[in-house]
């Protein structure tokens, strides 16, 4: 395997060499960026988890006659939306549905996406044609349209829309795992392990997967972000998650007449996405930065 050098400043710490990914972990843990964005996350994270618990309402109970209350009721910290149900209560558990409607598709398409990804660049020849071909007929579409014209297909609901969603992000992490293949494939400590007579699946599990798997991990990090967007624009639609369960896409819809009335509790669920969103973004940033590692 290659073996990549580190800089004397990180190298080392208290004299001790560093491996790799320990490296990769004290650049993390020294980039307050990250480090801020990441612990927004785990409290956005742990919220959803225990909004059984921690919520203090039940999500679809409403009252016509509390209906928009303001921001900073003594019940309703949050105010209510337009059926009188408890904001904060369904943002909590509307976390739960976003955060699932963004990272399952980008984990499928990581683990499914790595795998073609793996077999066309090794394979090369007709099976790269074929496997390569086949996911520039889905790239070539625009992500939203994409996702919408599949959405549409299979009709609304969290599945189709995990589905969708998962189609659309698959033939991004393909090319990526394909082009970092081809170039780790022809490095000179693959061809001593062919010539040494390693088998086809030790070569590809010790040394094309050890060596692709980061770049692989930071790009689809990166699409994390634009999944939980997709998501909640598929909801907003009406093609993702439907009433009356809480997801923030879904919750902006139903709230959209109401910005005229009250226009703060409509901005919350808006709000709590883009800080999600940004928070992902951050994160990945910073794992690209630390992962970066050069003589």
């Amino acid at each position: 395997m290659s073996v990549v050098a580190l800089p004397q400043e990180v190298s080392t710490v208290a004299g001790a060499p560093m491996s790799y990914w320990r490296t990769v972990a004290w650049r993390l843990a020294r980039d307050r960026a990250t480090l801020v964005a990441g612990a927004i996350l785990l409290l956005i994270a742990v919220s959803a988890l225990l909004a059984p618990w921690i919520a203090p309402h039940d999500p679809n109970a409403g009252s016509i006659r509390l209906r928009l209350a303001p921001i900073g009721g003594a019940t309703h910290p949050l105010g209510t939306d337009e059926q009188g149900r408890d904001m904060l209560s369904r943002l909590l558990w509307g976390g739960r549905m976003t955060l699932v409607a963004g990272l399952t598709p980008v984990v499928v398409a990581f683990l499914v996406g790595t795998v073609l990804g793996v077999i066309a660049g090794y394979a090369g020849g007709l099976t790269n044609t074929l496997v390569m071909r086949t996911m520039d007929v889905f790239y070539a579409f625009p992500a939203v349209l994409l996702a919408i014209a599949i959405s549409g297909a299979l009709g609304p609901g969290l599945p189709n829309t995990l589905i969708s969603l998962s189609i659309v992000f698959i033939p991004r992490v393909v090319r990526v795992a394909e082009s970092a293949t081809v170039q780790v494939k022809g490095l000179e400590f693959v061809a001593a392990a062919r010539a040494s007579g390693a088998g086809v699946w030790p070569i590809l599990r010790h040394h094309l997967l050890a060596n692709i798997l980061g770049p692989v991990l930071v790009f689809a990090s990166t699409q994390v972000s634009l999944s939980i967007i997709l998501a909640a624009g598929l909801s907003f639609l009406g093609l993702g998650v439907t009433p009356p369960a809480a997801e923030w896409g879904l919750m902006l819809n139903t709230l959209r007449q109401s910005i005229y009335v009250n226009a703060i509790v409509p901005a919350l669920p808006g709000l709590a996405i883009f800080v999600t969103s940004m928070a992902f973004n951050l994160v990945s940033d910073g794992l690209r930065d630390a992962m970066e590692i050069r003589s």
